[in-house]
């Protein structure tokens, strides 16, 4: 990719990958072997919301199950076929197909790549100050402070 220090517009597959593959912290973090982001809206200097081209390998996930307190989440899949995992069960999704998860519902969710075959989707999130992630099926608990992701257990206990 050519660096461009204010870019107007780049090929979004030539965008580097993210350096750390999770932010999540051990054990969670390992879990995501296979999961791969470019940060799209990063290039452009994007601060109200995030957007990154996702590449799952096969039997990868995008993200341990969660809901947001204050983040809207979409998806739009361009290629392969995940399965969506939410609190009303599994679907399969297919290139051309999005779903959105609207701040505050807590409905859990994430992408599986069950096939044996590449899938790649955008995902689009905003940055809204004080948010807080929960996660029904681990023991995780996280929120957003100064921009980072902090993580505790359920009961609020730190992660080494």
């Amino acid at each position: 990719m050519t660096e461009l220090k204010n870019p107007i517009a780049v090929i979004a597959a030539e965008v580097p990958l993210r350096n750390k593959p999770s932010n999540y912290p051990e054990p969670f973090a390992a879990r995501m072997s296979g999961r791969a982001k470019s940060q799209l809206g990063e290039v452009f200097g994007l601060a109200n919301f995030g957007v990154n081209l996702t590449r799952l390998a096969p039997n990868s996930v995008s993200a341990l199950r969660h809901a947001h307190t204050k983040q809207d989440e979409f998806v739009y899949i361009l290629q392969g076929h995940p399965t969506l995992h939410t609190d009303e069960g599994c679907s399969t999704l297919g290139p051309g197909m999005c779903a959105g998860f609207k701040a505050g519902t807590g409905n859990g969710h994430r992408l599986i790549n069950e096939t044996s075959e590449e899938v790649v989707y955008l995902e689009v999130g905003d940055r809204s100050p004080g948010d807080e992630g929960s996660y029904p099926d681990d023991d995780l608990k996280a929120l957003l402070v100064d921009g980072q992701w902090k993580f505790t257990h359920k009961d609020g206990t730190p992660y080494a």
